[in-house]
């Protein structure tokens, strides 16, 4: 029978978190990458460059993170949301610290920090933080050393710690695996956009006077460039100018309907938010809420090809206007119908063939930050300005024997994709299904799993199936 230890016995130093100053002087000389809790996901992820640049004095170099380390957010959180997330530090190529916000750990040698990463990942889903938070100016503080004295869990040894880890961490490395190969599918199809409809590089055959797969570039091979006023710039001849409402079929209203069934608010739906668009993405997850709808507004459910925009939301550094493709195979990661929220707006296209053009298009825009010339702002949210921007705002619209020739190959791009993230969904799910009965010894691997690689992808494989 197993004995209970407090988070404490794992802990060998703690490391303090430092934000230092924005630009380098005599005295913040050594430049670091910093941790807050926003970038806990980017670190699991192993996406140190996005980390905010900052300079720190050199004599707290002492706080830099070695591979192994253990970062927990202290401050922070939400209303609906507890302090407390946690990141493994894998192998670091660059000199990261953690902010103040947040707070690093080195564990003893006889315990495995990736199954104390595991253990305090348990905790915090299980909402166990929330006993230990405090407030000063608005802000959650985790009392982490109440937290780490008082919280006791069962212990196990090394061996059965590296067994429980490595079939959790199987899963994880899945995903992870599975998000660079997405990433790598959106670079193939942003990067044929841009060669195609940006830069005009289409493959053209002249000698037939259209486009040809077989053809030569169409812009260097010499093809006719007329100077358009409206954009200020050349375009290929024959091509239109239009604007977003000119590809517009009808646009959908959101719905927020009821938490539970009341009255004629019957129909279960996923209602997806502007915080859900990233994850339909593949940026993160997708926490779409449940609701109940009336029968009369199913006429809002969501369609292969039809666009989710936000139009209320962003920030100061993030614009309104995010944008998702939905498709069939984004439909099939939910198990009912889907509307947006209140605060999107749903756009179907009239010609489905230009449906990858308007979504790179859109993006292209949204990461040059087109989209902060159109917002209001009301009782303090931002509001994208959709019927303004979709009237005024002029763009290329390609022929559509070229649109179809990109459709074809985009599709498939985003169908492999979409898979991917359906794939992602299901093994995180079996991972947190697994971590609190692994955690609380209720599923033992020690007689049946290996902490070899290959035995341990299979038992994470056999456990899929399991579930199926």
């Amino acid at each position: 029978m197993n004995r209970f230890i407090s988070l404490n016995s794992f802990i060998s130093k703690q490391k303090s978190g430092d934000w230092g100053r924005d630009s380098y002087d005599e005295k913040y000389n050594f430049k670091v990458h910093c941790v807050r809790g926003a970038d806990i996901n980017a670190v699991n992820e192993g996406k140190y460059d996005c980390l905010p640049l900052r300079y720190i004095e050199s004599k707290n170099k002492a706080k830099l993170l070695e591979e192994g380390n253990i970062i927990i957010e202290i401050s922070g959180g939400s209303p609906s949301q507890s302090t407390g997330r946690v990141s493994y530090v894998g192998g670091v190529y660059k000199n990261i610290i953690c902010s103040n916000f947040c707070r690093a750990y080195e564990i003893q040698s006889e315990y495995s920090a990736k199954y104390f990463y595991y253990l305090i990942k348990n905790i915090y889903n299980s909402n166990v933080f929330f006993n230990f938070e405090s407030k000063t100016t608005g802000i959650k503080n985790l009392l982490i050393e109440s937290a780490f004295n008082n919280i006791k869990v069962p212990e196990f040894d090394l061996p059965t710690q590296q067994k429980i880890a490595a079939v959790l961490s199987a899963l994880d490395d899945k995903i992870e695996l599975n998000n660079k190969i997405n990433a790598e599918l959106e670079a193939m199809a942003k990067t044929l956009y841009d060669y195609w409809f940006v830069q005009f590089e289409f493959p053209y055959d002249f000698a037939q006077d259209r486009p040809n797969a077989e053809g030569k570039p169409y812009k260097s091979s010499g093809g006719k460039m007329l100077y358009n006023p409206t954009l200020k710039r050349e375009i290929p001849e024959g091509w239109e100018v239009s604007v977003f409402n000119d590809w517009i079929k009808q646009t959908k209203t959101g719905d927020w309907g009821k938490e539970k069934i009341e009255g004629n608010y019957t129909e279960r739906v996923f209602c997806v938010r502007g915080a859900d668009i990233n994850g339909l993405n593949g940026k993160g997850e997708v926490k779409a809420p449940e609701r109940y709808i009336l029968k009369n507004n199913l006429s809002k459910k969501l369609e292969d090809n039809d666009f989710i925009i936000e139009i209320s939301g962003g920030s100061p550094t993030q614009s309104t206007a995010r944008i998702a493709l939905l498709t069939k195979e984004t439909l099939e990661r939910f198990d009912t119908n889907v509307v947006c929220s209140n605060f999107c707006k749903a756009v179907t296209l009239k010609e489905t063939v230009y449906a990858f053009n308007f979504q790179q298009e859109w993006q292209r825009l949204y990461d040059a930050g087109v989209f902060f010339g159109f917002e209001g702002k009301t009782s303090g949210i931002k509001n994208f300005l959709f019927d303004s921007f979709m009237d005024s705002y002029h763009i290329v619209k390609p022929p559509k024997e070229l649109a179809q020739k990109y459709n074809s190959f985009a599709k498939e791009l985003e169908k492999k994709k979409q898979l991917n993230l359906k794939q992602n969904q299901e093994l995180a799910q079996l991972r947190d299904w697994l971590l609190p009965m692994l955690m609380n010894g209720q599923v033992k691997v020690e007689d049946t799993y290996s902490s070899s690689e290959q035995q341990t992808n299979i038992a994470a494989e056999a456990a899929i199936a399991y579930q199926n």
